[in-house]
């Protein structure tokens, strides 16, 4: 009866260059995991950013309002804290901080337990080319595969 619910983020691995992921917890509202159970959410245009405590925040990503959510429903674009050990918070920090990467989150799954999970990966931007490169892989192995499939036949 549990639905499989996996929001991915399309464009990240387009836009960066994924170094490291790492697998965060994330503090939810009540409506807040009603709607990701139903799917309504979204990771395109999401970030992740530390705040002065050290504590690191997923940015501009959507959870659209629960439909029977009423007086207590959500804001659907809320910062919301996610939950990594001591160790890889200050590893990430470090990271961001002296080489310019950044954290963007890939997916939003929600685990055998029923807690929601973001998979989170520390990214270099790709430059234009770079993206180029990514497409051109991409038509190659689509054709490979397609000319495979022709030679089976």
């Amino acid at each position: 009866m549990l639905k499989n619910i996996n929001i991915k983020n399309k464009r990240a691995r387009f836009d960066y260059e994924i170094l490291d992921t790492y697998t965060a917890g994330i503090v939810l509202g009540g409506t807040e995991i009603k709607s990701i159970r139903l799917g309504k959410a979204s990771l395109s245009q999401s970030f992740c950013e530390f705040n002065d405590k050290g504590e690191l925040f997923v940015i501009n990503m959507q959870i659209d309002e629960y439909s029977h959510g009423g007086y207590y429903n959500h804001r659907p674009k809320a910062e919301r804290k996610l939950l990594l050990n001591k160790r890889e918070l200050k590893k990430l920090h470090k990271e961001v901080a002296t080489s310019g990467l950044t954290i963007i989150p890939l997916n939003l799954f929600i685990n055998e337990k029923g807690l929601a999970k973001v998979n989170i990966g520390l990214a270099k931007g790709k430059k234009l080319y770079d993206k180029r490169e990514t497409i051109k892989d991409r038509d190659n192995k689509r054709n490979l595969s397609r000319i495979k499939k022709d030679f089976n036949n």
